[in-house]
């Protein structure tokens, strides 16, 4: 399937959505950011979707919001944007039952920034540059930076990006514990591939149950939390994956898992 803002394809149980405003870096428009929720709404429903990649066309991952949109006479005020184009997506991110990986393959800046800190996995090309934007046009991080950045780098470390809007390298972002690994732009590729299928192939529905109790601990305390993975552990248990996964454990051979 196309579409002008977002070339959607699936090879095997994964399935990519990639940003496709090349000539403008990515940058967001609505209509752009309905069609990446499209694409996270179809891998909820999809059963033959175990995992999406988002990455960007051409050099840039995403530059944030393309600024031609909130400039012009008709212009929408701008917490609309922010509700429907970012904070839609990145909730649509953070609840799909299925791995998300954001597969940095350029500048993600601004939003384009926070939206691939929202991945369950973020991996970057050695040669990509993750800038927090904002403070440089007198705005304050969105699209969950605020809520992310500080728990990823700490408070201090979040706090200079913001004001400063100094860019990370991808091997520094991965130092700092911003992302999951900085990947030379030769293997990026093949090794986001690579990934991608090996989180397809897994028992997707704990992955899902793992996610949401890391959702959940955001939020609650420790005491609430081990209730949370009691009653999330033992919907696990009741799986066809966990079924299969102990039965090959037991019978030495590789599982074949199937997402439920």
């Amino acid at each position: 399937m196309q579409d002008d803002t977002i070339i959607t394809t699936r090879t095997g149980g994964v399935l990519t959505l990639t940003l496709n405003r090349p000539e403008a870096y990515n940058s967001f428009t609505r209509p752009m950011a309905a069609a990446l929720q499209s694409g996270l709404d179809l891998a909820s429903t999809d059963d033959r979707i175990r995992c999406v990649v988002i990455t960007g066309e051409g050099k840039a991952f995403c530059a944030g919001q393309d600024l031609k949109e909130v400039t012009g006479e008709d212009a929408p005020p701008l917490e609309d944007i922010v509700g429907g184009s970012y904070n839609t997506t990145v909730r649509k991110m953070r609840a799909l039952a299925k791995p998300v990986i954001t597969a940095v393959n350029g500048v993600a800046a601004g939003a384009g920034a926070n939206i691939a800190l929202a991945g369950d996995l973020c991996v970057a090309a050695e040669s990509a540059k993750f800038i927090q934007a904002f403070s440089k046009i007198g705005l304050i991080p969105d699209s969950g930076g605020t809520w992310m950045l500080p728990k990823l780098v700490g408070l201090q470390r979040a706090t200079a990006l913001a004001y400063l809007g100094t860019p990370v390298g991808a091997p520094a972002a991965e130092a700092m514990g911003m992302i999951h690994r900085s990947i030379p732009n030769a293997d990026f590729s093949a090794e986001v591939q690579a990934l991608a299928e090996t989180l397809a192939n897994m028992p997707t529905r704990g992955l899902a149950l793992t996610k949401q109790a890391f959702n959940q601990g955001f939020e609650q305390s420790m005491d609430a939390q081990l209730d949370t993975e009691m009653e999330l552990q033992a919907t696990a248990s009741r799986t066809g994956d966990f079924k299969e996964g102990v039965a090959a454990f037991l019978e030495k051979r590789k599982p074949t898992f199937k997402g439920h």
